[in-house]
């Protein structure tokens, strides 16, 4: 990607010497609440189905909500930030998530809980968009790829602390103490943007915000995300009849952005080998990666008769290997390179994912754990590079967007990931129906669901070297 930084320098401070370490902190604190956010309600279902006299259908809802505010807004989020000012809407960001997070720890009805925790998926999307954008205008280029990292190992410990500090929080102070926690974590974030982030001024050139842009590209991911989780594993007529309502909405978006003099999307962007093969490979690694999220603790309970505090500790080795390898993975991308060390990343991914599908039915629980321990420095080492790739070079003015496709690039690969690899394992587990297979037959659903898995980043591999080999021409990513 070619550089088109120093032209446009000047429409944003750097953060001085002094306080850049701050700034970098408030960055990093704002990826940790955002994926705190995601991961610390999930263990709360159970009592929020209890409280509210309601089913598991109904209560799913107060995760779904989250997921699909984030979903949808992210990109539109990053728009905004470009426009408005990338400080200033991180702070309305970080604002707007401790609001909802103290209106979902004291709402009076579920429906009003789903509603709030909307709310704090949309403050989510913008802290999430914009605290990738805002690195490089805290830190110096030569360090762009250690920030990426630090913000990686945040966004692991959010998901890794999540089910533990909720199950704390539940048994001392009941289900609304998950939500009022968020509180004061997100005032101390505000306090520190207020007080360290670099001043910024709007810097998108001309003709606003693309408002039937984002509506259409709102709806076409509606329709993708709800197509994926409606139904559970059961696939009917709304399912497809949503898959198509996303495809035609993704048509239109595309042919409004075309033809509109400021759009959201710059369709000339994926001319860009590097731009469009990194939302690609991001894509197939997220869904990889949510494989072991879905598959894994059915395998471990069921084929090797773990208990649940077992598949719990087993379970948590991913996140706290990723919390570890975080930041040496940034430095890593700074001292040999991002286009390399992605495909270092992949390669481990690969074998990671090789082993998943081979050692574990021979060594049990030290196979699967061997595995991990592969696949998930893998997967730092990749989202270190990638987002370093993506993010080094691109103007102030689109740099919001851009953060927000990759977030939105990983979101999709998540969604994919737990339904259609969820699906795969259920069709050859024998899983479809609700019963309960032979040990046997859920070792064979995990053999070829990772094996599956491994085909795709070998996918992201061979994206990698067409567009390292100069393929499709570089364009720089710009306004």
């Amino acid at each position: 990607m070619q550089s088109n930084v120093s032209q446009h320098d000047t429409t944003t401070a750097q953060a001085p010497d002094g306080t850049g370490r701050w700034a970098l902190i408030s960055l990093a604190l704002s990826m940790l609440l955002s994926s705190l956010g995601i991961s610390i309600a999930n263990v709360a279902l159970p009592s929020l189905a209890e409280a509210f006299d309601a089913s598991f259908q109904r209560v799913q809802w107060v995760v779904l909500a989250y997921l699909l505010a984030v979903t949808i807004t992210i990109v539109s989020a990053g728009r905004l930030g470009d426009l408005a000012g990338h400080r200033r809407m991180l702070i309305g960001g970080i604002s707007l998530f401790a609001l909802a997070s103290g209106l979902c720890g004291v709402v009076p009805s579920l429906w009003l809980l789903i509603g709030a925790r909307a709310l704090q998926g949309l403050g989510a999307a913008v802290l999430m968009a914009l605290s990738i954008a805002f690195v490089r205008d805290t830190v110096a280029k030569d360090r762009t790829g250690s920030a990426m990292g630090l913000l990686g190992t945040m966004s692991a410990i959010g998901t890794a602390l999540g089910p533990s500090l909720g199950g704390v929080l539940l048994t001392a102070a009941g289900w609304r103490a998950i939500f009022l926690v968020m509180v004061p974590l997100a005032v101390l974030n505000l306090f520190l943007a207020r007080r360290f982030l670099p001043s910024s001024r709007p810097v998108g050139k001309g003709g606003g915000f693309d408002a039937p842009g984002t509506l259409l590209l709102g709806l076409a991911l509606a329709a993708y995300a709800l197509a994926t989780t409606v139904g559970g594993s059961h696939m009917g007529w709304l399912n497809v009849a949503l898959f198509f309502a996303a495809a035609l909405g993704a048509g239109l978006f595309i042919k409004v952005e075309a033809r509109v003099t400021s759009p959201l999307i710059q369709l000339a962007a994926f001319r860009d080998a590097t731009f469009s093969g990194s939302l690609m490979m991001n894509a197939l690694v997220s869904t990889v990666m949510m494989v072991t999220f879905v598959v894994g603790p059915f395998y471990l309970a069921r084929a090797l008769g773990l208990n649940a505090a077992f598949v719990g500790m087993v379970m948590s080795v991913g996140p706290v290997i990723s919390a570890l390898t975080g930041i040496p993975a940034g430095r890593i991308v700074d001292r040999l390179g991002a286009s390399f060390v992605v495909t270092v990343g992949l390669v481990l991914m690969t074998i990671g994912a090789s082993v998943l599908a081979t050692v574990p039915t021979s060594f049990g629980v030290a196979g699967y754990v061997l595995g991990i321990a592969v696949l998930t420095p893998g997967y730092q080492l990749f989202q270190a590079a990638n987002n370093t790739a993506v993010m080094m070079d691109v103007s102030p003015d689109r740099r919001g967007v851009v953060s927000g496709m990759l977030s939105l690039s990983r979101n999709l690969g998540l969604i994919t990931g737990a339904s259609v690899m969820g699906a795969l394992f259920a069709f050859v587990s024998g899983t479809v129906d609700g019963s309960v297979p032979h040990p046997e037959t859920i070792a064979t659903g995990m053999r070829i669901t990772f094996a599956v898995a491994g085909a795709l980043t070998l996918a992201a591999i061979a994206i990698a070297f067409l567009v390292r080999s100069g393929t499709a021409t570089a364009k720089p990513i710009e306004g």
